[in-house]
């Protein structure tokens, strides 16, 4: 039976280390991936890589002799980004990738996230079909371990394919001599992002590089935790500051007056260099600003929604033929690159779309309609969330209902998005409206009634 203290969705399993998340639980979820991985046909090989977090040396030893248990040759990169992992996937051709990181949670979590062959995390299906082997692993005989073999030029490879990119012009950013501050949060940007600011030309003055995972502050890089980004922005005279996750899939933006902007434009603003290059469909997620569908009518794209969860939006962007995609928390997914989630790949799209808009950060936001996004949390209910759905429905009969994903209620300028988290034990609550006042009503509204379901 499953531990109800596990988060297990499509982004994988999560825990609070110690309570849920055990080295038995990485040990047999690592070998029932490298089996299911195996057993998939695309060889023998398995890419492993982890974030700084405090415990994930310990996780990263046990999770490598799991996968070599049934048989995986293990590609270690070490401490790397998430995104940097996926390509490595794609460039070994290898049977799968394993991560171990927990993303933006707080210190005391860690996770495994699952890589398929195309460098794709794995779909809902073939999570239950990896999962299915848990009960009964085929551990390898003694003739038939893995072995372990390291690869330490996984983040080359990553940053030269970003800069080998049609749409980034690296004279013309190197020409304008950005300066840039940058917090790392003591993640793994620490050892990636300042170098690919550095072969960029930029002027980088930076604050906790160090990738040891103790995060001094919380590591979900939204506008209000990235007090200290701004007054390094603001103190240094920065043209931009970027923050990331633990894991580098996420971005966040810092303008040159030190104001944090909000993740949501970071996809917004870098779909722009993607578009103007290339136009074509952008594909996000139903929790995602529609600063982002502006951008896209700006040049004659449409924009597609997708359930919450890299996965899903990656496998949309797919089937659409999408030119850009991605989700409203920072992540910004180009095709031509990778279909995934990738912060260095953002911070390039974001300085060449400052050369080519010739203006400051924050007189190109001014420009665009303003949008307050709120983004609510409260303990799952005990109730089934359809009934919460249906309540909301029957409030707001005169909206249009989407659900792909819980429940996304939609207006002329507004909506309104409820559903349970996969990588908490919560439920989200996120509007979006053209006044702050608009955006709070319908996040109360959701709230009371949910209150009253559960009373």
């Amino acid at each position: 039976m499953t531990d109800p203290r596990l988060m297990i969705s499509v982004s994988g399993i999560r825990g609070r280390v110690g309570f849920g998340l055990s080295p038995e639980v990485v040990a047999r979820y690592a070998a029932a991936f490298g089996a299911w991985a195996l057993q998939q046909g695309h060889g023998t090989a398995v890419v492993l890589g982890r974030d700084s977090r405090v415990s994930g040396p310990l996780f990263h030893q046990i999770a490598r002799g799991a996968l070599e248990s049934v048989g995986a040759d293990v590609i270690d990169l070490g401490i790397t980004t998430t995104p940097t992992l996926q390509m490595a996937v794609e460039y070994h051709h290898a049977a799968g990738g394993l991560g171990i990181t927990a993303s933006h949670n707080p210190i005391e979590w860690n996770a495994l996230k699952f890589i398929g062959h195309d460098g794709l995390f794995l779909s809902g299906p073939a999570n239950q079909a990896m999962r299915a082997l848990i009960g009964d692993i085929p551990y390898a005989t003694y003739d038939k371990l893995g072995v372990t073999r390291f690869d330490g030029d996984a983040v080359s490879r990553h940053l030269d394919a970003i800069l080998d990119l049609p749409m980034i012009d690296i004279a013309a950013i190197r020409a304008r001599k950005f300066r840039v501050a940058y917090d790392a949060c003591r993640g793994a940007g620490g050892i990636v992002i300042p170098h690919l600011l550095n072969l960029l030309g930029c002027d980088v003055e930076a604050i906790e590089l160090e990738p040891d995972g103790r995060f001094p502050r919380s590591p979900e890089p939204v506008a209000a935790n990235l007090g200290p980004l701004c007054d390094l922005a603001k103190r240094t005279r920065a043209d931009v500051g970027f923050a990331t996750d633990p894991d580098v899939d996420r971005l966040s933006l810092v303008d040159e007056r030190g104001r944090a902007i909000g993740e949501d434009y970071t996809l917004a603003l870098a779909s722009r260099v993607v578009l103007a290059h290339r136009p074509g469909v952008v594909v996000t997620n139903l929790s995602t600003s529609q600063v982002v569908d502006d951008q896209a009518a700006e040049f004659g794209s449409t924009v597609q929604r997708a359930p919450v969860g890299e996965v899903n939006v990656a496998m949309a962007m797919r089937a659409a033929g999408a030119v850009v995609g991605g989700e409203g928390n920072g992540g910004v997914i180009l095709p031509e690159l990778h279909l995934g989630r990738d912060a260095p790949l953002g911070v390039a799209l974001i300085l060449q779309m400052l050369v080519n808009a010739g203006e400051p950060l924050s007189r190109l936001v001014g420009r665009y309609p303003r949008y307050t996004i709120i983004k609510d949390k409260l303990d799952r209910p005990s109730v089934p969330l359809d009934a919460v759905y249906a309540a909301l429905r029957d409030a707001f009969p005169d909206a249009s209902a989407d659900t792909q994903d819980g429940l996304r209620l939609s207006w002329p300028g507004r909506w309104v998005h409820l559903r349970p988290s996969g990588t908490e034990p919560i439920v989200r609550i996120i509007a979006e409206a053209d006044s702050e006042a608009a955006a709070r009503t319908l996040v109360t509204r959701a709230r009371e009634l949910l209150a009253a379901l559960t009373r």
